[in-house]
């Protein structure tokens, strides 16, 4: 038997008496436990969103995007095309102009943010499942149609039953000075709202997607565009694809796929969860301090003890590992419980959403959790550091009696 783990073992679950110092342990191991499921909780919420918005834009961006270099647009030229469609894998190419324009509807106006699509954008279906009002159109009997986020149709009172009025754009014109008509100053024109779509906040308050050949017009780009937006076979591989279709672009291009795209997005959420990890770390530091004083309190009731293993030849190393073995009882079981009790809320809710968002109109009706088990596994490595760091100090002291003794 393990003489310093059976002592150990004995000192904690002594059902003899259960004293100020064992209860302070208990509080202890409690504090930790509720720590520890507490971080496991909030950091699969984490994970939860960050998933739930890579579904949002994956159902809706393109696998692949190519962006100019340097400025904001480019010509896209038959060679061009050729190239892209060249690389292997790649199944159909979206033409897009994108900018800001003034969009007026009957007395309110705002700025957004006007999207031009080539009409295979239609039949990819990528917005299918987003369409709250209308349908999913840009041409209808020789009529051209917008798609307009749910934002900026409360924002302009947009109703798409009144088919006298349209929506009005307008974008400024590179003129030269001394011009005095102000009609010179801005390029204009209508299109009728034709459906509403609710996707995600920054679409929904921003965007309104239009045919490509009215945007062309309004913003008179002549055969320039913004971005391609590429469809690829999803049985090959994606980076592989990327990397090809960089090589044979040239620097002039950039490549992003669908993570590289939200880029920005992702990097606040790693970081929102990394100041998570490590508020709750300290946390369950100060938590800690309880067993650094519930350890250092039995040091003093059990120097009786401590006294007779050093007289029956006890060396310091086995008293010290008694009450390092002390706080690892602590920890492991604080630790244990704790990833038990955040594994078990957090596979309730995801797989049965028991706690809601409680917003009727909100893209999830439950907090999205998922469950990576790397978070468990560093969890509990820093849990159990923290608090056998809070150890080292009774212990020492422990295994120091006997040369107090002497």
């Amino acid at each position: 038997m393990n003489l310093p783990f059976f002592i150990s073992k004995r000192y904690f679950f002594s059902k003899k008496k259960k004293n100020f110092i064992n209860i302070i342990a208990i509080i202890s191991m409690l504090v930790v436990s509720i720590g520890t499921a507490a971080l496991i909780i909030v950091l699969s919420v984490f994970n939860g969103m960050e998933g739930l918005l890579r579904s949002i834009y994956g159902t809706f961006d393109a696998p692949l995007q190519v962006l100019p270099a340097e400025g904001k647009s480019f010509v896209f030229t038959t060679d061009l095309r050729e190239k892209v469609r060249s690389i292997d894998g790649i199944l159909d190419i979206t033409e897009v102009i994108e900018d800001n324009a003034l969009i007026k509807y009957n007395d309110a106006q705002m700025i957004v943010k006007i999207k031009g699509m080539s009409d295979n954008f239609i039949e990819q279906g990528r917005m299918k499942n987003a369409v709250r009002q209308g349908e999913l159109k840009f041409l209808d009997n020789n009529t051209a149609y917008a798609i307009i986020g749910r934002g900026i149709q409360f924002n302009l009172g947009v109703s798409l039953r009144n088919d006298f009025l349209a929506l009005q754009f307008f974008y400024p014109k590179n003129v030269k000075p001394g011009a005095i008509d102000p009609y010179q100053y801005y390029s204009r024109a209508n299109i009728m709202p034709g459906g509403v779509f609710a996707l995600e906040q920054q679409y929904d308050d921003n965007y309104v997607f239009v045919p490509l050949s009215f945007t062309e017009k309004l913003l008179d780009y002549r055969g320039k565009r913004t971005s391609l937006e590429l469809m690829v076979d999803p049985e090959q591989d994606l980076l592989t694809i990327q990397d090809n279709l960089a090589e044979i672009l040239g620097k002039k291009f950039v490549v992003l796929n669908s993570d590289q795209q939200h880029a920005d997005l992702y990097k606040v959420l790693k970081i929102e969860k990394l100041f998570v990890f490590i508020i709750f770390s300290m946390i369950v530091g100060i938590a800690s301090i309880n067993i650094f004083f519930s350890l250092s309190m039995l040091v003093i009731e059990k120097k009786p003890d401590i006294g007779s293993l050093f007289a029956m030849g006890a060396p310091k190393k086995l008293v010290r590992k008694i009450f390092l073995l002390e706080g690892a009882i602590i920890a492991f079981i604080g630790a244990g419980s704790g990833l038990v009790l955040g594994f078990a809320f957090s596979w309730l809710q995801q797989t049965y959403g028991i706690v809601s968002m409680g917003v009727a109109s909100s893209v999830t009706q439950a907090y999205p959790v998922e469950i990576i088990p790397t978070d468990f596994l560093f969890t509990a490595i820093t849990i159990i550091f923290i608090t056998f760091m809070a150890s080292i100090q009774p212990a020492i002291r422990a295994s120091n009696q006997g040369v107090q003794r002497v």
